[in-house]
């Protein structure tokens, strides 16, 4: 039987990964690659932008997916870096505009690796797959969606990557369909709350308006707004909690995004607080590894042994501040 690590977003914080990779059970071998006896890692996508130790990260990592010792999929900022050094071959534009606000997301990646370095990775970020199904296990960096994988194999021949020039301007370019899926898999899905009647909210970080919210697809128990919808930190511009709503039906394409499958899926992306907590970071058959380590918080892996559903105990580095929920509790 296979035993996995999946390990959250590093965004550049090698020593953490070096530091969370050793307390694993991980050595290097002659070759200097991190392996262990009877596991492998898997990663589940930006390992870039952000952090000051960005080459590292990448040489870590990329070495121990050639050697076998580890699996990855691609996240957005990899996905991101990409559109950014790539011309739309008719217009001359970069896929991804050079703004001052996706140049200061992006500024680690251009100012830490050499131009060569930097094409060297870009390179092989291409090949990395946009999900992962091992079997017992599926791994994605932000939403399992079997829709828009089928959207993004409809328009690559079949494959679970974007490999073309081609690709990336179609998966960039708004109102495809390949647009519309590689942003639910690698951004996660939204829905519109001025359409069921409730209000926006203020994202006081980018000081703007957000009409639409992240949706709660890993879980399977949400099936109406508000709780279909994450908004639990969510604020008025007056600094006001968001206000409360009775239940009301969505449509039925944002339901198609709740994972109700009986397989352990594993995701990053969503720059939680440690520690995990039910229902929000894990239920029966989902579990988030992304605990913002690059801002201060935790880099964690999700230690599979086998087990047919989460076990909040699985988490590394575990916190014995988190109380065991009750065997009722974890049935969500």
């Amino acid at each position: 039987m296979k035993r996995y690590d999946i390990i959250g977003d590093v965004h550049g914080c090698a020593s953490k990964l070096k530091d969370l990779l050793v307390r694993l059970g991980y050595d290097t071998d002659a070759a200097g690659v991190y392996r262990h006896p009877r596991r492998t890692a898997v990663f589940v996508g930006d390992l870039v932008d952000r952090g000051e130790e960005q080459l590292e990260v990448l040489t870590i990592v990329k070495a121990m997916v050639d050697a076998g010792s580890a699996h990855i999929v691609m996240g957005n900022h990899e996905f991101n870096a990409i559109a950014w050094a790539t011309e739309h071959p008719e217009t001359g534009k970069p896929l991804r505009a050079h703004n001052d606000n996706n140049r200061a997301q992006h500024e680690a990646f251009l100012t830490r690796l050499t131009e060569a370095e930097q094409e060297y990775y870009l390179e092989w970020f291409t090949t990395l797959p946009l999900w992962l199904d091992l079997g017992e296990i599926r791994v994605v960096h932000a939403c399992w969606h079997t829709g828009s994988m089928r959207a993004v194999m409809d328009a690559t021949g079949g494959a679970d990557r974007l490999s073309t020039v081609e690709h990336f301007v179609e998966a960039n370019t708004k109102g495809t369909e390949l647009y519309e899926a590689v942003e639910v898999l690698l951004k996660g899905p939204e829905i519109n709350l001025i359409e069921h009647d409730m209000c926006a909210y203020w994202d006081h970080e980018a000081s703007k308006e957000r009409k639409n919210a992240r949706i709660r697809w890993w879980d399977h128990d949400a099936s109406t707004l508000p709780e279909l919808a994450e908004l639990r930190s969510a604020r008025l511009k007056n600094r006001d909690p968001y206000p409360a709503y009775a239940p009301r039906p969505v449509q039925d394409r944002y339901l198609s995004y709740v994972y109700t499958d009986r397989i352990p899926l594993f995701y990053g992306h969503y720059w939680r607080a440690w520690s995990p907590t039910q229902k929000d970071d894990w239920t029966t058959y989902t579990a988030c590894v992304d605990f913002s380590a690059v801002n201060g918080g935790t880099l964690v892996a999700y230690r599979w042994d086998g087990a047919p559903e989460i076990q909040w105990e699985n988490y590394f580095p575990h916190d014995p501040e988190v109380v065991a929920p009750t065997p009722a509790d974890q049935t969500v």
